[in-house]
């Protein structure tokens, strides 16, 4: 599809590019001459008082009746930030879950990918290496080499205890400073340059790990050419002239303020030489992300220097970039990533625009009235197993699901028109539910912290390992979510309930899904969800050497339909919306990056691992894992399930492509001969078998004699009896959303 919404544009320097626009419109600059590029423009001096400093927002607030807080605790287990964070930043809450999150955990000295660049940042220095990859059939993972390392040669603050300093930061960019080094790196998601500021007549040094062929100057001594004996070869450009020389591993330079930017050249491939040289004037120091329009997401780079911007996009920005945008994409010029081929697109602003997702109660088809009996029995039986005084678990996790299951059974019964059970259910929902709300649960609750801003549970806030490290910020999204759908399923069945928890309700959601980023927030701006990747990161504030990770995108995409759905059931638009928004691309990331096809081409370089593979285990920054945190590659069926649960409405869009159910399938059972293989794995084999078989799956359904504890009888009768005639292939996520028809 993009091919037929755009022009190619051809990598010859000599020609001018052309803007993808609506004719007659023209672009709003002309392009640059081929060479030589202007001057870069220098920054001031770096100083606190720098403007460089937290990210301005158009703050939207999810309305809240009052400011409700949980009650606030001491964390005897939170890391300190402010080592690393400057200290206007840290009087508003921060991030735990981003893609620069180990900078500022134990010694700040792991590595973030930071597309297409890994940078660790240790010792005041930074090292930035493009990345090779070690592949095979179990794990994909980037392999970090310090190919180029960036200090001063004498530090101006032998003192300094801080190896670096996040100065601002954004969903498209964190800027460090290397205080002792006058060294500032506009560190920009995207950029295929490392741009760096440097201030105060500061002498560089810039070493590798391996050796220099060649080492080339232009005439203006603003562009130097160096080529390494590992096949590399990397472009350095300054604002202004600089003195360089070299030995056989090390390069150094006399005082120097200005400009610097460094480049890999993919595969030291001339053509895109002049297209490097091209836009090494003009450079991003930070970027925000806006939800400005329903199902629209749009990029806009401050930016600095003389020329137009060039960025490069991951492949599920290229197929959500709108037709609308002037921007002009370089279809073959490519730099390699562990998310694909990474290619270059020349615009200040992007609009990605995605189709719009139904959030709904209820099946999207519906059920077959023929088909209620059977529901209605299954429905009786699970109702009637419901006691809350039963409920062992203390577990944030597990507690969550329980709620959810219950919650489903209601929604079920609206949807068969059996409505004897609802008030069994609502009770058991105001007395599961109402305890972690109003602080008299007593072996566990929700509380808040205040260092990085954000709930913990009362286990958690002692122990970092207990509910799933949800104390260090683990899956907040996993839990919150299942506490959100039973919460919006009891506020539309119980309305009187819903009005007097609602401030507890939004507190909860508010955990996970801010928008704005401000000292009076109470939590930081989408604490999993990022927007540069279109999908959640599940780990908090631990320290990884393959950065942030998330393993379940199904409960990703509950999370935040959940919160949907809370907003539907208080008639709150902007957060139907906002839920409605996040959980659509989550959903498409999952198909793009979780979901591995056959003869798929993201993961192009790895043959072995496509082949072998129908779904990721652990999707990391830097890395893909055929295994779980709780089982082996070979446990298929965790896999598939994990990717799966919990099944609802919307697991209609995530699992849309019928082709893809078929292969995920057929790939998952022959696990099913392993001895032990637990019956609630098995339900949600059989569910997404009943996508493309549904009597197959009705009758292996009904020989189960087990189900997932966030799982059901009930809930997977309805499932397959609101199964249609699948088509083969894939819907898109507005399939249903008839009024489309009528919006031309």
């Amino acid at each position: 599809m993009l091919k037929k919404i755009r022009r190619k544009v051809k990598l010859v320097i000599s020609k001018s590019f052309k803007k993808r626009s609506k004719p007659p419109k023209t672009p709003k600059t002309k392009t640059p001459p081929p060479s030589p590029p202007p001057p870069l423009s220098p920054l001031s001096p770096l100083s606190p008082s720098s403007p460089i400093m937290a990210e301005p927002h158009h703050h939207h607030h999810i309305p809240q009746s009052s400011p409700f807080l949980f009650p606030k605790i001491e964390s005897s287990v939170i890391p300190d930030p402010s080592p690393f964070f400057s200290p206007d930043l840290l009087t508003a809450p921060l991030p735990t879950n981003s893609f620069f999150q180990n900078f500022v955990l134990k010694h700040g000295d792991q590595p973030e990918y930071i597309h297409p660049y890994l940078i660790k940042s240790s010792s005041s220095s930074l090292s930035l290496s493009y990345p090779s990859q070690f592949l095979t059939s179990v794990f994909i993972y980037q392999i970090f080499n310090p190919d180029l390392t960036i200090s001063a040669s004498n530090k101006t603050d032998p003192d300094s205890q801080r190896r670096h300093i996040v100065s601002s930061f954004s969903d498209l960019s964190v800027t460090l400073d290397l205080p002792s080094s006058n060294l500032r790196f506009f560190l920009v998601r995207g950029s295929p340059f490392l741009t760096c500021a440097v201030s105060g007549g500061t002498a560089l040094s810039i070493t590798t790990i391996h050796a220099i062929l060649s080492f080339s100057p232009s005439s203006s001594r603003t562009k130097y050419t160096i080529k390494l004996n590992n096949g590399q070869t990397w472009l350095l450009y300054t604002s202004s002239a600089i003195n360089l020389t070299h030995d056989i591993s090390s390069i150094t330079s006399d005082a120097y303020s200005g400009i610097i930017r460094i480049a890999i050249l993919p595969d030291s491939n001339p053509r895109f030489e002049s297209i490097l040289d091209r836009f090494s004037s003009c450079y991003p120091i930070s970027g925000k992300a806006e939800l400005s329009k329903p199902f629209c997401l749009e990029y806009r780079w401050d930016k600095k220097g003389w020329g137009d911007l060039l960025m490069l996009a991951h492949p599920l920005h290229l197929r959500l970039l709108s037709a609308d945008d002037e921007v002009a994409v370089l279809d073959d010029f490519k730099f390699n990533s562990i998310d694909g081929e990474l290619v270059g697109v020349v615009g200040d602003s992007w609009k990605l625009k995605l189709d719009p997702v139904s959030i709904t109660w209820n099946s999207i088809k519906g059920v077959k009235e023929e088909s209620f009996p059977e529901i209605v029995s299954a429905l009786c039986r699970d109702v009637e197993d419901l006691n809350s005084s039963n409920i062992s678990t203390t577990s944030s996790y597990f507690y969550g699901k329980l709620i959810a299951r219950a919650a489903r059974l209601a929604l079920i019964a609206e949807e068969v028109c059996f409505l004897d059970v609802i008030p069994v259910i609502r009770k058991f929902l105001k007395n599961t539910i109402t305890p972690w709300l109003d602080g008299t649960f007593s072996g566990n609750g929700f509380l808040y912290e205040g260092k990085w801003g954000g709930l913990v549970t009362r286990q958690g806030s002692t122990d970092s390992g207990a509910d799933f490290g949800f104390g260090v910020y683990n899956d907040h999204h996993f839990h919150l979510g299942y506490f959100l759908y039973g919460i919006a399923v009891l506020a539309k069945i119980d309305p009187a309930w819903g009005r007097k928890y609602r401030p507890q309700a939004y507190s909860l959601m508010a955990d996970f899904m801010t928008l704005g980023r401000h000292s009076s927030s109470n939590y930081p701006r989408l604490r999993c969800f990022d927007l540069w990747k279109l999908h959640s990161w599940a780990s908090g504030l631990t320290e990884f050497a393959d950065g942030r990770n998330q393993e379940s995108t199904s409960e990703a995409v509950n999370a935040y339909y959940s919160a949907a759905l809370m907003g539907l059931a208080y008639g709150d638009t902007h957060l139907v919306a906002t839920g409605s928004m996040l959980a659509a691309m989550e959903i498409k990331a999952a198909q793009t990056w979780w979901h591995v096809k056959e003869g798929d081409k993201i993961y192009a370089e790895a043959e072995d691992f496509t082949r072998e593979n129908r779904v990721v285990g652990v999707l990391w920054a830097n890395k893909r894992d055929g295994g779980l945190w709780f089982a082996p590659p070979e446990w298929r069926e965790c896999r598939l399930g994990i990717q799966v649960l919990p099944v609802l409405p919307i697991t209609e869009v995530l699992f849309s492509d019928v082709q893809f159910a078929r292969e995920l399938v057929k790939w998952t059972l022959p696990a099913l001969g392993r001895e032990g293989v637990g019956e609630g794995w098995k339900g949600f084999l059989y569910a997404m078998e009943g996508i493309y078989d549904k009597e197959g799956a009705l009758e292996k359904i009904r020989k189960l004699n087990g189900y997932d504890d966030g799982n059901s009888l009930t809930n997977l009768l309805w499932w397959i009896h609101s199964r249609g005639d699948e088509e083969e292939g894939r819907f898109e996520g507005g399939k249903y959303c008839l009024f489309g028809h009528y919006c031309h």
